[in-house]
C-alpha cells in the first residue's frame, strides 16, 4: 500500500494522470490495510477519530511521507466498515490538486473531505481546519504513550509541532478504557501485529453496528405491508423518514443493546443524520426496499395472469359475447410480453389454479 501510495504526487498533476490515481486509491482499498499500525501514534483518540468519521468531519492528516499518509487516510474510511464512508477524501493531496485554494481558503467553512498531507506549508495554510491529525514516523513507538489528550488547535503554530490529535470537538460517547488497556497490554507483551489489528477491526465493525443497527430496525419498518401490494395498483410507496419518530424508538431499542459504552447516543444520532453518510446509507436502503417492493409487485402481477390465464382456457365455451375471451387473451399476451425474457418463459408454461 505505501509503494502505491509513493506514486501520487508525480500523478497528481493532469486529468488522466488523476484518473491513475483514483485507479490507484481503489487498488489500495483492496489490499490488506493494517490499521493497528496506522492508528499506533494515536491510538488513544480511536474512538474519537471514529466519531469524526462516521460524521462526515473535515479531517486533516498530517504525516512525514505519503504512503503513511496515505495509509492513514485510507484506515480512517474503513473504520466505519460496513457502513460506506460518502465524502470525499484525498489520501495524498498536493499543493496541485484542482481544490487547492477551496481548501485553504479562510472565508469558508471547509468541506466534508479528509485529507492526508505531507508538505510542511499545509501545517500554516490548514490551521483553520477544526481537526487536525499530525503522526510522526510509525517506526518510532516511542510516540505511543504521549499521546494522551487532544490537544487545542491554538498549540498548531509551528512546522515543528508534535505528533498529537488537534481538534476542539467533545465526543458523543464516553471513552472506551477497555479497548485502550487491550491495545496497551498487546504493545507491552508484543502481541503479533496480526493480533493488534484483529482487536482493533473488531472493536470498529461491533461499535458501527451498535449504531446502525436502530436505523436498519427504523427504515425496515417503513416498508409497506405485503398484503398492501395489489396488481391491479401501482407499487406503494415507501413511508418517509421522519427523525422524531426514529428517535422514540431509541427508548427501549437503542444500541444500549448492544453496546456498553455510554453517552449522548440521541446528540450523535442526530448529528449523523444531517451527515453525506446518512443521505448515502439512506439513499442506498431505499433505492434497495424500492426494488423489492417493485418485485413483490410484479410477482403478484405474474400471478394475476397466471390465474388469469388459466380463467381463459377454463371457460372458453362460455356464452359470452364473441370476440372477449379472445380480447381478453390478447391483454394477457401484451401483459406478459412486457415482462423479462425468464418470466415470459414460466407464464408460458401450462398453469393450474
Amino acid at each position: 500500500l505505501g509503494l502505491v501510495s509513493s506514486f501520487f504526487l508525480p500523478l497528481n498533476r493532469s486529468r488522466t494522470c488523476c484518473i491513475q490515481v483514483l485507479s490507484l486509491i481503489q487498488l489500495s482499498l483492496s489490499l490488506p490495510l493494517s490499521l493497528s499500525r496506522c492508528f499506533y501514534p494515536v491510538f488513544f483518540h480511536i474512538q474519537m477519530l471514529w466519531e469524526l468519521v462516521l460524521l462526515g468531519e473535515a479531517l486533516v492528516v498530517m504525516a512525514p511521507s505519503p504512503a503513511e499518509s496515505s495509509d492513514t487516510v485510507l484506515a480512517l474510511v474503513s473504520c466505519i466498515s460496513p457502513l460506506r464512508y460518502c465524502s470525499d477524501f484525498r489520501p495524498y493531496f498536493t499543493i496541485h490538486d484542482s481544490e487547492f485554494k477551496e481548501y485553504t481558503t479562510r472565508t469558508q467553512a471547509p468541506p466534508s473531505v479528509i485529507l492526508g498531507v505531507t508538505n510542511p506549508f499545509f501545517a500554516k495554510t490548514l490551521q483553520h481546519w477544526p481537526h487536525i491529525i499530525r503522526i510522526g514516523d510509525m517506526k518510532q513507538a516511542g510516540e505511543m504513550a504521549k499521546q494522551m489528550k487532544v490537544k487545542k488547535l491554538k498549540n498548531l503554530k509551528t512546522l515543528d509541532s508534535k505528533p498529537g490529535v488537534y481538534s476542539a470537538y467533545k465526543p458523543y460517547l464516553n471513552k472506551d478504557e477497555d479497548i485502550i488497556k487491550q491495545l496497551q497490554k498487546g504493545v507491552q507483551q508484543k502481541r503479533p501485529s496480526a493480533a493488534q489489528n484483529a482487536i482493533l477491526r473488531r472493536y470498529f465493525l461491533e461499535l458501527t453496528q451498535s449504531f446502525i443497527i436502530p436505523l436498519e430496525r427504523y427504515v425496515a419498518s417503513l416498508m409497506p405491508l405485503q398484503k398492501s401490494i395489489s396488481p391491479w395498483k401501482s407499487p406503494p410507496q415507501l413511508r418517509p423518514f421522519v427523525q422524531q419518530d426514529f428517535m422514540k424508538t431509541l427508548e427501549k431499542a437503542g444500541p444500549q443493546l448492544t453496546s456498553r459504552l455510554k453517552g449522548d447516543w440521541i446528540g450523535l444520532y442526530r448529528h449523523f443524520l444531517k451527515s453525506s453518510n446518512f443521505d448515502g446509507w439512506f439513499r442506498n436502503r431505499r433505492r434497495e426496499m424500492t426494488q423489492k417492493l417493485e418485485a413483490l409487485h410484479l410477482e403478484a402481477l405474474c400471478e394475476e395472469v397466471r390465474r388469469l390465464t388459466f380463467f381463459v382456457l377454463a371457460r372458453e365455451q362460455l356464452p359470452v359475447r364473441p370476440g372477449t375471451l379472445a380480447k381478453l387473451q390478447a391483454h394477457i399476451e401484451a401483459v406478459i410480453l412486457a415482462l423479462p425474457e425468464d418470466l415470459q418463459g414460466i407464464l408460458h408454461k401450462p398453469s393450474t389454479p
